[in-house]
């Protein structure tokens, strides 16, 4: 069965919604914004795609996007495959010498260069590196009950700002290097705060597989400070996973981020709707004005 045509009144109403769009445009314009793909955020090659597609457009009008990965679903796959049993201590893998090399495998590998090409397809230039490249990122070992799990105490934008000025995009894989050579797996989320920090971005968008953060009726909040963020985590209203997110929300602010955004990720079109409409997505995270 052929599809109808558009009609012109739904031409009208994307020429509408460009047009109302203009001063957003304008507002983000050669601006960076860092954003964090998760695992399940990844979803199906249509949802890349389209996630791929949006990544374009914002380089196109102007916005720098910075993408930082994680890739959690994929490494567990390829770890059960190979019959490895990961642990879990507190919610982070137990990442030993063995478990380190398969991470790093899927995260500067298969997952990253899958991004790379999606974004590539839709007409864009990419490029997938990790935290231990040019000494993005590096960290010290976490705990030594986790292993290779590290946490970063420098970041080195140098090489980012070049990507910048050659109009390509990064595609980072959260992996970071010791003082001493060590590799280490790094948070997702906490690798992209501290990334968006040492760019000192406008925006740091955190896609998760939630609509943001919710108050005690279990409604999505808008807007938030970061002071009522750590009143709701006092009083138990910000609990389990999202504690770790608000978290890195907490840091990358205090480390020179404008704002932070909680969003969902699985929702079509999320990064357009958060920088592109007036009523935005998710959970919006900055300090009073």
């Amino acid at each position: 069965m052929t599809e109808s045509p558009p009609s012109t009144e739904d031409w009208a109403a994307t020429a509408r919604t460009l047009s109302q769009a203009l001063p957003l445009f304008r507002r983000y314009a050669g601006a960076t914004v860092v954003i964090k793909l998760g695992g399940h955020a990844m979803g199906s090659a249509g949802a890349m795609a389209s996630f791929a597609r949006d990544i374009v457009l914002m380089s196109h009008v102007g916005i720098n996007p910075v993408i930082v990965h994680g890739g959690g679903p994929m490494i567990n796959e390829v770890l059960k495959a190979q019959g490895v049993v990961s642990e879990f201590i507190n919610g982070k893998r137990v990442t030993d010498e063995a478990t380190i090399g398969v991470v790093e495998m899927v995260l500067s590998g298969l997952v990253g260069k899958r991004i790379v090409q999606a974004i590539n397809a839709e007409g864009g230039r990419a490029i997938g590196i990790s935290g231990k490249d040019a000494q993005l990122m590096v960290c010290e070992q976490t705990d030594p009950s986790l292993g290779f799990v590290g946490t970063p105490v420098e970041c080195d934008p140098t090489f980012l700002h070049h990507l910048k000025d050659s109009k390509t995009i990064p595609v980072i894989a959260p992996i970071g290097t010791g003082r001493n050579g060590e590799t280490f797996n790094v948070n997702g989320d906490t690798a992209a705060g501290a990334i968006a920090a040492s760019l000192n971005a406008d925006r740091l968008l955190l896609l998760t597989d939630v609509a943001g953060v919710k108050d005690a009726t279990g409604e999505v909040i808008s807007e938030i400070t970061p002071d009522a963020i750590r009143d709701l985590t006092a009083d138990g209203t910000i609990s389990g996973g999202m504690i770790p997110k608000t978290e890195t929300a907490l840091a990358a602010i205090e480390g020179g981020v404008r704002a932070v955004v909680i969003l969902d990720g699985r929702a079509p079109h999320a990064c357009l709707l958060e920088l592109y409409t007036t009523q935005g997505a998710g959970t919006l995270i900055r300090t009073a004005r």
